[in-house]
């Protein structure tokens, strides 16, 4: 069965920061993936804004190269790319310049059945300058829409001052936060998965559940952008991508799917996160740097060569948290957290680890039964995996054999898989804030974050190396086995997710 397209109204996308990298990458290909699938037509449009020279035509084709470059050629027909192109128009704009606005005013419709969106793809210092343009200019309407996209702040305090700042312009719910990992298809589906099913919900409690892991890898390094020195891991990962991942699987069961009533919910879990302060910091925290590799076959650099000659730096390229929900649902179940750079393989993944049963009926010889471990494949490869316990097939008698029920999304669902930015541009449009982050989830992540943050700042000494293509540092290792526990590896499922 093929999903159902919903078309969405009109709309004037604006993009800010529209000739970079964002822009390229993400999110002219998500808009072309909705325009072939005719969720949107050329009565909409889209206006990029920067401080680059570049004419309406150039713009075009800059749009049409990244088409080219970002989208599979099976899926590009050069007639739907021409007339997609046509929908893009150009406006060069110091934003700091508040004599560079006037020809925006030419380019914004007067409409009120057209939706207004204002994406902000630049840094957050730009954030106030713009905002205050346009409620001055009055881009501003009620039913306006502005995208924020990450990093929202360094700590709590810089978050409270960017918050206030566009608060000033616009409403609450006008605010679209925007945080990529929650438009992804697999995440999408716990939340399917855990209220869609009379199976799961019963058993996702500490009765049941042993604990829980979560893990963001990147296999590439950093590249030696300056953006990521200043935020490290746990600023660029951790605080947002699983954090909000956390939640999702943490949360009670919302009344119903409304963006609120689920917030609310994710509101509850950050704040019921037990604080990691003081001595807690180094006993349960992780942090490293990986380390280059050079031999006759590989060569990788490290990540302070990535920096240049003669640079240090005490930024984090990998974290592993062991954190806890302090409420009755999760007493005493740990959730390890996990991300980093330049690790074996680039894998997503949420693995719930249940219980071991309470008593074996069968004799060593026949097999030891293993706890049932529910894997939730965010990417590559996105998927659910159940291992569950069978009798291997055969004669000579019982012999117990763990094998997982497989649910592919390539295998199942025949259509493309949508990019999360698809799902999250065309929200924004409808108005629906389900998978955005509101205020006071972002400053309780921040609040549980800040300790951590300050607790390595001060104390520079525990920054771990790791050799890059490797899981992370020993002490990660240690972090979750130090409990009996071991992480969640390619090498567990041999077969792959």
């Amino acid at each position: 069965m093929s999903s159902r397209i919903i078309p969405v109204d009109p709309f004037d996308y604006v993009v800010f920061g529209a000739t970079g990298d964002l822009s390229q990458r993400k999110l002219i290909p998500a808009l072309f993936h909705r325009f072939i699938d005719q969720q949107f037509d050329t009565n909409s449009r889209i206006i990029g804004v920067s401080r680059s020279e570049m004419t309406d035509e150039e713009f075009q084709a800059f749009a049409i190269a990244s088409v080219r470059q970002f989208v599979d050629a099976t899926l590009i027909n050069e007639e739907q790319l021409h007339e997609f192109a046509s929908i893009f128009t150009y406006i060069t704009n110091d934003v700091t310049d508040k004599d560079g606005w006037a020809e925006l005013d030419n380019s914004l419709r007067d409409d009120p059945e057209v939706v207004r969106a204002f994406y902000l793809a630049v840094a957050p210092f730009l954030f106030e300058p713009i905002c205050d343009y346009l409620a001055t200019r009055n881009y501003w309407t009620p039913d306006a829409r502005v995208v924020l996209e990450k990093p929202l702040g360094r700590d709590l305090e810089s978050s409270i001052d960017i918050n206030d700042t566009v608060g000033k312009v616009f409403r609450e719910d006008q605010v679209y936060r925007i945080d990529h990992y929650l438009g992804k298809e697999t995440v999408q589906n716990l939340l399917a998965l855990r209220f869609a099913n009379a199976l799961f919900e019963p058993i996702w409690n500490s009765a049941h559940i042993d604990h829980v892991q979560i893990t963001v890898a990147e296999s590439v390094g950093s590249g030696g952008r300056s953006y990521y020195e200043k935020s490290g891991a746990l600023r660029d990962m951790v605080q947002n991508h699983l954090l909000q991942l956390l939640c999702l699987v943490a949360m009670e069961p919302p009344a119903s799917d409304e963006a609120n009533a689920l917030r609310d919910e994710k509101l509850k879990v950050l704040r019921a996160l037990k604080p990691i302060v003081g001595d807690a910091v180094e006993k349960l925290t992780v942090r490293g740097q990986y380390r280059g590799v050079s031999s006759e076959e590989t060569k990788v650099p490290g990540y302070l060569e990535e920096l240049g000659d003669g640079v240090s730096s005490n930024t984090e390229t990998f974290v592993a948290i062991k954190a806890e929900v302090e409420n009755w649902r999760w007493n005493g179940v740990p959730f390890y957290l996990r991300t980093g750079k330049r690790m074996a393989t680039r894998a997503s993944e949420i693995v719930i680890q249940f219980r071991e049963i309470p008593h074996s009926i069968f004799s060593r010889s026949e097999g030891v039964p293993k706890a049932n471990r529910l894997v939730l494949r965010l990417q590559p490869d996105e998927g659910v995996k159940m291992f569950l316990m069978i009798k291997d097939p055969g004669p000579g008698g019982m012999r117990l054999r763990q094998v997982p029920l497989n649910l592919s999304f390539a295998d199942t669902f025949v259509q493309r898989t949508p990019e999360a930015y698809e799902r999250l541009l065309m929200d924004v449009v409808r108005g629906n804030q389900t998978l955005f982050m509101r205020r006071d989830e972002l400053e309780a992540a921040w609040r549980w974050i800040d300790p951590i943050r300050e607790a390595w700042d001060n104390d520079t000494s525990q920054l771990h190396g790791y050799t890059a293509g490797t899981w992370g540092p020993t002490a990660s290792i240690a972090l979750i086995e130090r409990d009996g526990r071991t992480w969640h590896e390619e090498a567990d499922d041999p077969k792959g997710l």
